[in-house]
């Protein structure tokens, strides 16, 4: 079939403009770690304390510590 896409195309991330992305990112990350360092490191506290519930919820797998679960006839 004339003008389909090929099967085996390159991911977005090693296309040329996927690269820069990522490189855009990178320099991006470093200036507002290095620019807000403050602001990340007092707020790391207040972070950690609002995972927990997270952590509860589906660190544990739903409470089921190990039982199986029983079969239906």
């Amino acid at each position: 079939m004339r003008g389909s896409a090929p099967k085996h195309s390159t991911p977005w991330w090693k296309a040329r403009t996927g690269l820069a992305f990522i490189g855009f990112l990178a320099i991006a990350g470093f200036f507002l770690i290095t620019e807000h360092q403050a602001h990340v490191l007092g707020a790391l506290p207040l972070i950690l304390l609002l995972l927990c519930p997270l952590l509860h919820l589906f660190g544990h797998g739903g409470h089921r510590h190990g039982r199986v679960p029983e079969e239906k006839p």
